[in-house]
């Protein structure tokens, strides 16, 4: 592969990236896209009579929990609904699109997180049967070989966690993760917000440029997604990603916007924060 390639991550909020689609099929050059599914799986898992569960860990973060069944539903809205779809409207717009789950050959692995501790009210209970983990190792052959012929690769949770088993990864940090690998020129991570709010009740508050160095101080007034969205960040930028950017994935050309500088862009050494 001549030249680097760019990770752009579709959040689950976007479900109709039309604009986002259209950028991707004109842009020139090496691409992976990387894509969540979590508002079709919450609407399938409820029409299929297993709700989301919600838990909060004994260290304050929510998190989906997934069990068996939650995994199945996992698989079919992920792997099976979103994934297929982006892969049909990309080959409609003259995309070579491949479709693949982080575990297919076994690309991405992890270590499942069984058992999970969980606060509800005043008790603290233990959750068995967890499918979630965290990444671990990246293999990068068959990205790099579908890249090489001119495909995008489309790719999606679960990896393969140790024990053999699907496990619930980050889309965040799995699309982190495989620009790291892959040495991306810049990883965009793009969502329903014009990018990281200083105020998140100020859709106008975005932050224009910040470091490294901004990031806790960023954490701070983070709520939900957006400070998963900065770990993320993080993991980019100390793996050796010069640019990462948290961007509008709506409108007509989200992908050129981004490039051109629109939404958030955090690099390594630049420590004094840009705001609207």
């Amino acid at each position: 592969m001549r030249h680097a390639p760019i990770v752009v991550k579709v959040g689950g909020s976007l479900e109709e990236p039309i604009g986002l689609l259209d950028d991707i099929a004109a842009h020139h050059g090496p691409l992976i896209l990387v894509h969540g599914a979590h508002r079709v799986l919450d609407r399938l898992a409820v029409r299929l009579g297993h709700p989301p569960r919600f838990v909060t860990s004994v260290r304050g973060a929510t998190s989906r929990y997934t069990d068996a069944t939650a995994m199945d539903h996992f698989l079919m809205a992920y792997c099976g609904l979103v994934n297929k779809r982006l892969v049909q409207q990309l080959l409609s717009r003259g995309v070579t699109a491949v479709g693949l789950a982080a575990m297919d050959g076994g690309m991405v692995r992890g270590r499942r997180r069984a058992d999970l501790r969980v606060r509800e009210g005043e008790r603290t209970l233990v959750l068995h049967g967890d499918h979630a983990g965290s990444i671990e190792r990246v293999d990068i052959t068959l990205p790099v070989r579908l890249m090489e012929t001119g495909c995008v690769p489309v790719i999606c949770p679960p990896a393969l966690g140790d024990d053999g088993v699907p496990i619930n990864v980050d889309g965040d940090r799995l699309a982190a993760e495989l620009a790291i690998a892959t040495g991306a020129a810049r990883l965009l991570i793009f969502s329903d917000t014009a990018g990281f709010l200083a105020d998140p009740a100020d859709p106008a508050s975005t932050v224009r440029r910040a470091g490294a160095a901004d990031l806790d101080d960023l954490c701070v007034s983070a709520q939900g997604r957006a400070r998963v969205k900065l770990a993320a960040v993080a993991r980019g930028l100390a793996g050796g990603v010069a640019d990462v950017g948290l961007c509008d994935g709506r409108g007509e050309h989200p992908l050129v916007a981004a490039l051109d500088g629109a939404g958030t862009w955090f690099t390594a050494t630049r420590a004094a924060m840009v705001r609207v």
